[in-house]
């Protein structure tokens, strides 16, 4: 087995889930690991294109063409930050409900959220 040795399961530790050592190592690092809520993450545009690239098979950012010519799809490209963080965000807990978004932004963390409304949002409507 490769990598880090830290916590691995031995002999001895087979019958224990979680090593007591790992445990609290989670619990003293858990808040240092944490966002800031009052510290807003700061998106990077360059990332965020690497994130969207799924998004324009709907939302058709070149042109704003999309594959879905009688469903409205609404444009992205443009908007503001905070918009898409909102709206990404709500997709994510479920507040704002759409089966295809909400798929989609489960998989984003606060900073992908970050990384991808800076991008948006610099694209010229």
């Amino acid at each position: 087995m490769t990598g880090a040795k830290f916590c691995q399961p031995t002999e001895k530790t087979l019958m224990r889930p979680l090593p007591i050592a790992c445990l609290a190592l989670a619990i003293i690092a858990a808040p240092a690991l944490a966002a800031d809520p009052a510290k807003p993450l700061v998106g990077d545009a360059k990332q965020g294109h690497m994130l969207t690239y799924t998004c324009q098979g709907c939302h058709g950012i070149d042109g704003y063409k999309n594959a879905y010519p009688n469903y409205h799809v609404p444009r992205i490209g443009g908007q503001s930050k905070e918009y898409l963080r909102l709206a990404l965000s709500e997709y994510r807990d479920g507040s704002r409900k759409h089966p295809t978004m909400q798929a989609q932004a489960q998989s984003f963390s606060d900073q992908d959220i970050a990384d991808i409304a800076a991008f948006l949002s610099e694209l010229k409507p």
